[in-house]
């Protein structure tokens, strides 16, 4: 009876699983393996894939240290700019605010979403375009002051896009935090900054860890905001990857680049869980 039950579980489990399995398998596997191939083969004449086993597109890849570069210094300072941002908002959001007026305060960190980020990112372009702060600006005598087409813009770019998804898991830590702990703290006579660095930071260092990965790893990819806010003169890899495929047709090297850039998101996959279960496995809270 007890084996006829687990097999049943099993089925059922199974049944659960088979959708999403088989989503990922044609959707994320088998395309990975294309491109893995792709990666190894050589551009043939009309462009496109020709067969062939050969390293030279890895070999080619210092060609493109510009969008690396430029992919693997930006990407993780919009990241920072971003937590330095969306923790204080998170922390008002989650401990200050008036618990009635919560759900209206976090949603209209969501509304954002609402919109295109295409329409979004075309109301900064206008912004810093000529017509908009720097117009100002040369009203009160600051003349030639360019801010679009700069990689401040596209920083600029990335913390208005992707804050909501670096405030959201911060807010969630915080939410769960035991405001006994904070009365206990101040109970045994430390500051509030010492509270904050002693025991709030530390708790919520699990959704710190979770906002920092999900909004790296999703800026590695980033195509948009560089197009529109760089000018074609803030390349990221994203960039990189569009010219190749659909401009000069080389497939074989853009599958080299990406198969490279997927090693790098789980690098930095494993590099942020490694430091998650880290902070999970000796957190300790410091009253003293």
């Amino acid at each position: 009876m007890r084996a006829a039950m687990n097999t049943k579980r099993n089925l059922v489990t199974a049944a659960l699983v088979a959708p999403a399995a088989a989503w990922l398998c044609v959707f994320l596997v088998l395309p990975f393996i294309a491109m893995l191939v792709f990666a190894f083969g050589e551009r043939a004449p009309e462009g496109g894939y020709q067969a062939a086993f050969t390293f030279a597109q890895f070999a080619n890849l210092p060609t493109r240290a510009a969008a690396f570069w430029n992919t693997l210094v930006l990407a993780p300072a919009g990241a920072m700019l971003c937590l330095l941002v969306a923790y204080p908002v998170a922390y008002y959001l989650a401990v200050r605010a008036n618990p009635r007026y919560r759900l209206i305060l976090v949603s209209l960190v969501v509304v954002p979403f609402w919109t295109s980020l295409l329409v979004r990112t075309y109301a900064w372009m206008y912004i810093l375009g000529s017509r908009g702060i720097p117009n100002l600006l040369s009203m009160i005598g600051i003349e030639d002051v360019r801010m679009l087409n700069t990689p401040g813009a596209v920083l600029l770019g990335i913390v208005y896009g992707y804050l909501p998804l670096m405030i959201m898991p911060i807010y969630v830590s915080l939410e769960k935090l035991d405001r006994r702990l904070l009365e206990a703290s101040a109970d045994l006579g430390a500051k509030p900054v010492s509270t904050f660095f002693g025991v709030t930071l530390p708790l919520s260092l699990p959704g710190v860890m979770t906002g920092v990965a999900l909004v790296t790893i999703l800026l590695l990819g980033e195509y948009l905001i560089p197009q529109l806010l760089g000018g074609g003169k803030v390349f990221f890899i994203g960039n990189a990857l569009v010219d190749l495929f659909l401009q000069s047709r080389n497939w074989p090297f853009g599958s080299a680049i990406a198969v490279t850039l997927v090693a790098v998101v789980v690098v930095v996959l494993m590099v942020a869980m490694r430091i998650a279960w880290k902070v999970a496995g000796t957190r300790q809270v410091d009253l003293v």
